[in-house]
Parts: C-alpha cells; sequence; structure tokens
C-alpha cells in the first residue's frame, strides 16, 4: 500500500469512520460549488436586470452537459489511479496519473473549440429567445474558455481523492468560489459587465482552481506527483481511463438532455407552477451533490481495496456507502418537507408560487433517497472497473424510460404528480437492474479472482 501524509487510508483502519472522514470534505465542495452558483444568479438577477438573469438562465441545459461530462471523465481516473494504489503498484500509478493529465488537458480544450464554435447554433435548437439571445451567446463563449480548467481540476481531484486525500481539493473550491464571488461582485456592480461579467468571473475562478490542483502535484514526492519528463500518453493505461470516462461522463450528458423532455411537459402547466417548480428545483443540485461524495467515497474505496485484493472491505465499501447515502438523503428530504416554505422564500416571496413549490418538495422529498440505489450501485461496478454495461443500463432506464412516461403516462394523466413521479419510478427500476449487474460483476471480478488468488 501506497500511503500519502495525512491522507486516508482506503485499505486499512475502520472503514465506516474512514468513508465519512472521506467524504465529508467532498460534501462541503459540492455544497460550496451549488451556493457559488446560486451566488452567480443572484448578482446578475439582482443587479443587472431580468434581461441578463435571462441570457445566463437560458445556457444552463448546456453548461450543465458540458461540465457533466468533465466531471464524469474525472470518475475514470480516480477509479484507475485507486486500483493501483491499493495494489501497492507505484509504476503504474505514475503512468496512468500522467496518462490521465493530458487526455483531460486535451478533452477539455476540444470541448472548448468545439462548444465556443457552435454556441449560436446549440442555443438555436434550444429555442433561445432572441432578445436573449446576444447575452446568451457572450456568457457562453466566455463560460468555455474555462472548461480546460474545468477538465484540469476533475483531473487533479479525481487523483486525490483516490489517494485519500479530499481536504485540499475543498480548499482549492474554497477559495475558488471566494474569488468568483468577489469577481462578480466586481464585474457587475463596479464595471457593470452584466452577463460577461458573471462567466469572466467564473472563467478566472476555474483558472484558479486548476492551477492551484496542479501546484499541489507537481514533483509531489509520490506516485501521484506530476513530472514534465514523464508526461505522455501510455496506451494500456489510456484504454483503462476512457473505458470507465467516457460512459461515465456520456452518461451525465444524456441525463441533460432527457431533462429537456421534462422540463417541456413542464411548460404546458401555467406560469405559477413552472416557477413554483423552478424554485424547488433548487433542492435537486443540494441533495444529488451531497449523495455524490459518498458515491466516489464508494468508487475509491471498492477499487483500492479491490486492488489490495481485500475481497471482505471491498463488498462492505459498497452496503455501507448505499445505507450512508440513503440515509443522508432521507435526512435532508425530510428537512425540506419540513422547512419547505422557509427553504422557497430563499428564491420567491410569491405565496402562490411557494405553494406551487412545495407540491415538488413533498414528492421529490420522498423519491430523493431511492437514487441512491441507481447511482451507488453504478459507482461500485465503476470501481471493480464496469462502466460500458451500468452507463446503457442508466441510459434505458433513467433517460429513456422518462422520455417514454413524458409521453404516455404523462400525456394521458397531465396532472403535475404523473410528472413528478417519473423520478421515483425511473431510480427504482434502473436501481434493480443496475443492482442485479453488480451483483454478477462483483461474483465475476472479486469472489472468483480472489478465490484463484490472482
Amino acid at each position: 500500500m501506497l500511503h500519502q501524509h495525512k491522507d486516508i487510508s482506503l485499505t486499512e483502519g475502520p472503514l465506516f469512520p474512514n468513508i465519512v472522514r472521506f467524504s465529508v470534505p467532498l460534501m462541503l465542495s459540492n455544497v460550496l460549488q451549488v451556493l457559488f452558483n446560486m451566488s452567480d444568479i443572484a448578482v446578475v438577477g439582482r443587479f443587472a436586470g431580468p434581461a441578463a438573469l435571462g441570457a445566463v438562465g437560458s445556457t444552463t441545459i448546456l453548461v450543465t452537459l458540458f461540465t457533466g461530462f468533465l466531471i464524469g471523465m474525472g470518475s475514470g481516473v480516480n477509479v484507475t489511479t485507486a486500483r493501483y494504489l491499493g495494489a501497492g503498484r507505484p509504476k503504474d500509478v505514475s503512468e496512468t496519473v500522467h496518462t490521465s493529465a493530458i487526455l483531460l488537458g486535451a478533452a477539455g480544450c476540444f470541448l472548448f473549440l468545439f462548444g465556443y464554435h457552435f454556441t449560436p447554433a446549440f442555443l438555436g435548437v434550444l429555442g433561445t429567445k432572441t432578445e436573449l439571445m446576444q447575452g446568451a451567446v457572450s456568457y457562453l463563449r466566455i463560460y468555455m474558455t474555462g472548461m480546460p480548467a474545468i477538465a484540469i481540476f476533475n483531473f487533479g481531484n479525481g487523483v486525490l481523492s483516490a489517494s485519500g486525500d479530499t481536504q485540499r481539493p475543498l480548499l482549492f473550491l474554497t477559495l475558488s468560489g471566494i474569488t468568483n464571488v468577489l469577481l462578480n461582485l466586481l464585474f457587475v456592480i463596479v464595471f457593470h459587465m452584466a452577463e460577461v461579467g458573471v462567466a469572466l468571473a467564473s472563467s478566472i475562478s476555474q483558472y484558479l482552481s486548476a492551477v492551484l490542483v496542479i501546484l499541489s502535484l507537481v514533483h509531489r514526492p509520490s506516485a501521484i506527483g506530476i513530472y514534465g519528463m514523464k508526461l505522455k500518453i501510455e496506451r494500456r493505461k489510456c484504454w483503462q481511463v476512457l473505458s470507465i470516462s467516457v460512459p461515465s461522463g456520456l452518461q451525465n450528458a444524456i441525463f441533460a438532455l432527457a431533462n429537456l423532455f421534462i422540463q417541456a411537459g413542464m411548460n404546458t402547466f401555467d406560469a405559477v407552477m413552472v416557477e413554483g417548480n423552478a424554485a424547488a428545483a433548487n433542492a435537486d443540485a443540494l441533495v444529488y451533490d451531497v449523495m455524490a461524495a459518498v458515491y466516489t467515497a464508494c468508487s475509491s474505496f471498492m477499487s483500492q481495496n479491490y486492488g489490495a485484493g481485500k475481497k471482505e472491505r471491498v463488498g462492505k465499501s459498497y452496503i455501507l456507502c448505499l445505507g450512508l447515502s440513503f440515509g443522508i438523503a432521507a435526512v435532508i428530504s425530510a428537512l425540506l418537507v419540513i422547512f419547505g416554505r422557509e427553504f422557497l422564500s430563499l428564491f420567491t416571496k410569491d405565496a402562490e408560487v411557494a405553494e406551487a413549490g412545495l407540491i415538488r418538495l413533498r414528492v421529490m422529498g420522498c423519491s430523493y433517497a431511492f437514487s441512491a440505489l441507481m447511482d451507488c450501485t453504478i459507482a461500485a461496478s465503476r470501481g471493480l472497473g464496469r462502466s460500458f454495461v451500468p452507463t446503457i443500463i442508466v441510459i434505458l432506464g433513467s433517460c429513456v424510460f422518462r422520455i417514454i412516461w413524458v409521453f404516455t403516462v404523462f400525456a394521458y394523466f397531465h396532472t403535475i404528480l404523473s410528472l413528478y413521479l417519473l423520478y421515483i419510478f425511473s431510480w427504482t427500476i434502473t436501481g434493480i437492474a443496475e443492482l442485479v449487474y453488480f451483483i454478477r460483476c462483483y461474483r465475476e471480478k472479486v469472489s472468483g479472482t480472489l478465490r484463484s488468488g490472482t
């Protein structure tokens, strides 16, 4: 086992306390990111006016699509690095790290060039209103300049978390987020740059986090350190990282596309219901991102222990992470239902809109926890190096299924409840299918491998 100073041991010591210690900094990082993103919207909406707010808001689905893809790629780096760390193979760790740095950097540059060039076309397909088009194009093109930085940060985050270090990414994200907020206020209030100022602030803060994460890895005296002379593509490691990264990234991107159909169904209701849904939907990112920290722990712990040949800890890591993510979602959901009006008051002062938002909070409050079965099991499969089939299952079960639901069940009943219920049904069906596949993978890759002594 390769130890890092002050890093959490993933293969030794009590599992549950270590999983919690590993997850908490990631949870805080994710919550901070949600809060900083909300601050972007608050600043541009309060100080630049409704037109700028509409321009920024009209790009949300595309920002989610591109950043989601890069976050997914970072998970491939995490899983592959963790496995070789657990196996105590420093040469393979180093090759994975240097190969991944090039891959993620190239992916970020490609998305920047691709997104920058096709920004007007993408916004046109989404039906962006004419009066918002110029501001939306300006915002998205400037935001896209930060894609290489987002890619590099997710690379570094994947490497550091694989080694048990989740505190440095939290620190880097905190500094980046504070910079983002301060620059938002400076560019929008002082220089009156509106949506351009918000985008520029985001891009600068993203490069700050990327620089910090690279500095933490450059010439680090360990297998995860980055050295200029070692930066090259190792074919086998390249394939291993891509086999997990690309399906994971595509899954995140396709989720964003599937949500377009849900939003289309929502738009068939009156303005009050649409606004209430938008206000309540702010809870989604909060719940999902907190749970996502546990999924990262699941992949990291399972991958390292699989590499170390510790069968008991592999299976136990999955069970503990599944229970932890389910429990966290249940607690947050209960708080959202109990304090729903207080939560919604952060986004609207209209009583009717708040009442409409409460409908969503109550239904989703009974649903969020069930997404753990799907997402934690996907993370577990990826921890064992299996990503393609879980991605196909989730695309069919949670993306295609949702689209079919919108055009059948929702089209027949056309009630807000029939639209919101698609979440728990899709999560449950997909979760069961993912669990069946995971059990099969576990028996083949863990039980069989460890019995044979290989």
